[in-house]
């Protein structure tokens, strides 16, 4: 199991993990929190889902998830208890989810972030989503989501490459 430097451990999400998940979720979303079926639901869709935890001593201080239909991968849900952020866990869960994206076969990965959430924000901006939208009163409580985009580029196959560069240097 591969972990941090601090200890914390990144893994797929299981059944047994869905309700500390759960009573996580109603903690840091109390207003938009998914219904603990939701979790299951997703868990039980594999061929288009990617669902995982960050663990440390043994709890649960982080997760996301990853919805893929082609061309198209969408972030579900990411989130990191507050006494945890800052540590890189949020970037490791969304490296992971874009990595999954890209395997599937994704041209683009969009999500939805509340337009109060600047931190949120400031780390997709990072990773290189750029806003393309908003929604008006998407939230419960009225807030705004903005819809961002990561646009991936196709990865060269490395074979192709070469033998392009062979031929070249060979001209």
């Amino acid at each position: 199991m591969p972990t941090s430097a601090d200890g914390v451990v990144f893994r797929d999400m299981t059944l047994e993990d869905v309700p500390a998940v759960d009573a996580l979720e109603q903690r840091l979303f109390p207003a938009d929190a998914w219904p603990l079926h939701m979790f299951l639901s997703e868990l039980s869709q594999p061929e288009t889902r990617r669902y995982l935890v960050a663990e440390s001593g043994g709890d649960i201080v982080g997760y996301a998830g990853l919805m893929c239909i082609e061309p198209i991968a969408d972030v579900q849900t990411i989130a990191v208890v507050p006494e945890f952020e800052g540590q890189g866990i949020g970037s490791t869960l969304l490296t992971r989810l874009i990595t999954e994206a890209r395997l599937r076969g994704a041209a683009d990965v969009l999500l939805e972030v509340r337009a109060d959430n600047p931190r949120a924000q400031q780390l997709y901006v990072r990773f290189g989503f750029e806003q393309i939208h908003v929604r008006r009163g998407y939230y419960r409580d009225g807030v705004d989501a903005l819809i961002m985009r990561l646009q991936l580029a196709p990865e060269a196959d490395p074979i192709t490459q070469s033998d392009a560069t062979t031929e070249a240097g060979q001209a």
